[in-house]
């Protein structure tokens, strides 16, 4: 594992020296080193890596030869745990297209933004997102997409969409000269306004989140993998898909997930690594059907996403005895892994998020931005070729998040005299639901234009099974009755489910400091009492 120093986003950039350049170059070494190996598993079909490289290249020719996608275009990928999402974010990739990566739990409203704002021309989405594409086409302004492609059963699409299946009929791809810091894929995540932000993922920031992850967790070609977290997440898509094609394992695909159908595949298919938010593996363990297996296959358990009580991870090494456990912590804007638990770490750091990969190079700055001293607690400043370059036309947002080439994460942490990074809380008012973020103040710009509600403050309370759940303190306005259930529907037709309060508390006054600021920690407070 050689490490050199290299120019990258006029960075200069700890990096692995053997590497491929693009995801395109990934995958054709794997298809030619294991083309017969099984490289995806859906509850339809299961593909190897030769056949999987085909199809990649004729939905690559067919986006260019008949719908004109050249470098640099975008296109919308809203598609859940299918065969299909990855065969389009290589193919995307083969012709340097710009995957825009598209939560399929996001409503109307907010997929009409991420479409306008990416510009993107054509978008493609599965069956189950039928009904909100309708009404988004029927409702909304989206001029800037110009072609529509459903995946699955097109038994009552209405006209100007085209069938997914189209694109796989022969087609070459032309050559394209494709940088490794080019832009893979738009990925949003939440702005401080409220207004989501467009993450611009790199060839070179997911190779090195990949094989961070291979290097870590000691992966290979016997690897496989069962994905049940969103591929639209980048968990999903570095943690699991991205680094099976790395190191050419195989990837189970969970479409939706159920308990009982993740412990039969587990066994059923001999899976060797799991990696999950901590809720799922709470859910699977509870289960009755969970004991009347055995599991002697799993090799691997990541976590990461959200916290893991110790209780849990005391019952995970109970029940998976031969696995090892890796905590992992990272972000959108890192390509999935900042730092990852080493194998055999002492039972006394289990409380951290483990250590920063080889490539990272991470700092705990104070309010002054002057480095912490270890132990000391501050914000999480993080650099290496896995962070982003910036993010999709906001340049106030670049501005804000990026200071000598560090990325401003957000999160507080501290790191010990032994090099391990502890996340201590999230500034901003971040809630994380099992591993969904969600900001507050997009939840309140939502609140507050309920016609009952004078003001809203949301905040994330402890939950046992998500971690947190989220919570809004609602003031109603006077002398209208405003109910609990009114106001859940009110959100849940705006925003994703995800993002719904899951409690609600009317009061009559908001607390304040001198200043006018709510006090999120007092309203938090009362949740404890």
């Amino acid at each position: 594992m050689t490490i050199a120093v290299e120019t990258h986003f006029n960075r200069q950039l700890k990096v692995f020296v053997h590497r491929p350049k693009t995801i395109t170059e990934m995958l054709a070494r794997t298809a030619a080193n294991y083309p017969d190996k099984e490289a995806l598993v859906s509850a339809e079909e299961r593909i190897t890596y030769r056949e999987f490289a085909a199809r990649v290249e004729r939905i690559a020719g067919n986006l260019y030869s008949i719908y004109g996608i050249r470098k640099g275009d975008r296109v919308a990928v809203l598609v859940g745990n299918r065969i299909e999402f990855a065969l389009l974010i290589f193919a995307c990739a083969r012709i340097g297209a710009i995957a825009v990566i598209l939560n399929t739990r996001l409503k109307e409203e907010e997929l009409s933004y991420m479409l306008n704002h990416s510009r993107a021309s054509l978008l493609l989405f599965d069956d189950g997102c039928l009904e909100k594409i309708e009404k988004l086409r029927d409702n909304m302004d989206i001029s800037t997409v110009h072609h529509f492609f459903l995946i699955g059963n097109a038994t009552s699409v209405k006209g100007g969409c085209s069938l997914f299946e189209i694109l796989l009929q022969p087609a070459t791809a032309p050559v394209e000269d494709i940088n490794e810091n080019d832009p893979l894929f738009i990925m949003y995540t939440s702005g401080t306004t409220g207004v989501p932000k467009g993450a611009i993922g790199s060839h070179l920031g997911v190779i090195h989140g990949a094989i961070s992850y291979e290097n870590a967790l000691e992966t290979n070609h016997s690897t496989k993998t069962l994905i049940a977290v969103p591929l639209f997440h980048v968990t999903g898509l570095v943690g699991q898909l991205l680094h099976m094609v790395q190191v050419g394992g195989t990837s189970v695909l969970m479409e939706k997930y159920k308990t009982d159908k993740y412990i039969r595949l587990l066994a059923e298919e001999n899976i060797t690594f799991l990696f999950n938010v901590p809720t799922i593996y709470v859910m699977v363990m509870s289960h009755p059907d969970f004991m009347k297996h055995t599991y002697h296959a799993v090799r691997t358990l990541a976590f990461g996403g959200a916290p893991m009580s110790m209780d849990t991870i005391s019952d995970l090494k109970r029940v998976f005895p031969g696995a090892e456990l890796h905590n992992a912590y990272g972000a959108t804007e890192t390509s999935s892994p900042t730092t990852i638990m080493p194998r055999h770490a002492p039972e006394d750091k289990l409380h951290s998020v483990g250590m920063p990969v080889p490539v990272a190079e991470i700092k705990v700055v104070d309010e002054n931005e002057q480095e912490c001293t270890h132990g000391q607690v501050g914000q999480l400043l993080i650099k290496g070729p896995m962070v982003i370059e910036g993010y999709w036309d906001n340049e106030e947002a670049n501005r804000r998040s990026f200071v000598d080439g560090f990325w401003r994460s957000g999160d507080i942490a501290l790191i010990d005299k032994d090099g391990f990074v502890y996340i201590m809380d999230r500034m901003k008012d971040m809630i994380n639901r099992g591993g969904e973020k969600v900001f507050s103040v997009e939840v309140e710009n939502v609140l507050y234009n309920h016609p009952g509600i004078l003001e809203a403050a949301v905040v994330g309370v402890p939950d046992k099974l998500y971690g947190e759940t989220v919570k809004a303190f609602v003031v109603p306005k006077e002398g209208v009755l405003v109910e609990e259930e009114e106001v859940k529907r009110f959100a849940r037709e705006r925003i994703a489910e995800y993002k719904v309060p899951a409690t609600i508390e009317f009061i009559s006054e908001l607390p304040r400091n001198p200043g006018g600021k709510i006090m999120k920690s007092r309203l938090k407070e009362v949740n404890i009492c």
